[in-house]
């Protein structure tokens, strides 16, 4: 049965997640809701992740099996004239056999967006810090980060996952287009639930002073969500791309 795979952006606002649940809408069920009116059967669609309420995304990466191909280029324009304007499909395409939007993938890149300024266009998708933190000290800590690490004191206490142990590749806060706007830019094999808002937010008190640059490693070594930070905001995080072992949706080509 052939595997169809979709990239996926949306302003998870208004929405309870991705995945699928009884109170809500999600962004999971508004897509397989699209899929079945395009399709004309009902259709499941598997993510590479599960985005938290009001997490938003550029890059979520779904996979779904039908009985017969589905033509790529008339089903993107279908489902963009039955999504609602908060999800759009980017890219429709065959995958390989066997695709698993989830288990075949390789990195995951996400970004939280903050501010340190106020911001009107901005304020569903940028979270707002102030005071300023120092931004120096918050890069020194988020090295700690970097390589293979247990990440249970950065893990939602009620996650169901036991094999804690993520390999960050990379993690730092680099200046946005605006002053005052900053992007913590965190790309890792995986992510445990919770996981980068609860890096974003022990940052941030590294920033405003009320923890040394140096207390990650005991954080990491706590093994215990009690020792990190709260929770960042949900809105400023952005799921950017999802990497996997062969090229996924390769760009068009130039125009002449």
């Amino acid at each position: 049965m052939p595997t169809t795979r979709l990239l996926i952006e949306y302003d998870g606002t208004d929405f309870r997640g991705w995945q699928v649940q009884p109170a809500g809408p999600t962004i999971q069920g508004t897509v397989e809701a699209a899929l079945a009116t395009a399709l004309r059967a009902p259709v499941a669609v598997v993510g590479s992740g599960r985005t938290d309420a009001g997490v938003h995304a550029r890059g979520q990466v779904a996979h779904f099996v039908t009985d017969a191909a589905p033509d790529a280029h008339r089903l993107r324009a279908a489902l963009n004239g039955l999504l609602p304007p908060a999800v759009a499909v980017l890219a429709v395409e065959p995958a390989p056999d066997g695709f698993h939007a989830r288990f075949d993938a390789r990195r995951r890149r996400y970004t939280y967006q903050a501010t340190t300024e106020p911001r009107a266009l901005d304020r569903r998708t940028r979270a707002l810090f102030r005071p300023a933190p120092d931004v120096d000290a918050m890069n020194r800590a988020a090295e700690t980060l970097l390589g293979c690490h247990e990440f249970s004191s950065f893990c939602r206490t009620k996650s169901e996952t036991t094999n804690r142990v993520c390999t960050v590749e990379t993690a730092r806060w680099v200046p946005g287009a605006r002053a005052g706007d900053w992007d913590f830019e965190i790309a890792a094999d995986r992510f445990l639930h919770g996981m980068v808002r609860a890096v974003v937010g022990t940052l941030v008190e590294v920033g405003r002073g009320r923890r040394p640059a140096d207390d990650l490693a005991r954080v990491l070594g706590a093994r215990d969500r009690r020792a990190a930070g709260p929770a960042a905001p949900a809105l400023g995080l952005v799921l950017e791309r999802v990497d996997y072992a062969e090229p996924a949706f390769a760009a068009p080509p130039a125009a002449p």
